[in-house]
């Protein structure tokens, strides 16, 4: 008989811990659901490049009426570029012409038309692709990064 009351209170103990396991997961799940562990949803604007590159994440901006993106993008490497072409991907997707003769420590304004328009007020974020070659060189380079940024109307 006194087996039967161990194993009866064992049973109620695991019981206890199995609903307070079950409660802390209902929560963690409505929480991920309204969005609490996207963090990109706290920053609201990104620019991160890979050497030589920079990007000024004061003078970044994703514009819904012209579907464009736009990037100030400075050249800290040392020399000059030639054939300089970037690129995006995620939510705009699309590519800029060549510059050349990108001087070191200059900065350039880069606008970069959307395949399709950001929605106004949401979070617009990918990769940059920077593909380039030093100034008289045929060797190609090629440089990348990530944006976030919100869209305005």
């Amino acid at each position: 008989m006194e087996r039967g009351k161990k194993g009866q209170a064992a049973m109620e103990f695991l019981m206890t811990y199995g609903w307070a396991i079950l409660a802390a997961v209902v929560v963690i799940a409505v929480l991920a659901s309204f969005g609490v562990f996207s963090p990109s949803k706290y920053v609201p604007t990104s620019c991160i490049m890979t050497a030589p590159w920079g990007c000024d994440k004061n003078q970044i901006a994703a514009n819904n009426s012209a579907s464009t993106v736009t990037l100030q993008i400075i050249n800290g490497g040392g020399q000059t570029y030639d054939n300089v072409i970037v690129s995006l991907t995620g939510d705009c997707v699309g590519s800029n012409a060549e510059v050349d003769d990108w001087a070191d420590g200059t900065s350039t304004t880069v606008v970069i038309t959307c395949a399709t328009a950001p929605t106004a007020g949401s979070k617009v974020s990918g990769d940059i692709s920077i593909a380039y070659s030093v100034d008289g060189g045929t060797i190609p380079l090629a440089s990348s990064g990530s944006y976030t940024v919100e869209a305005v109307a």
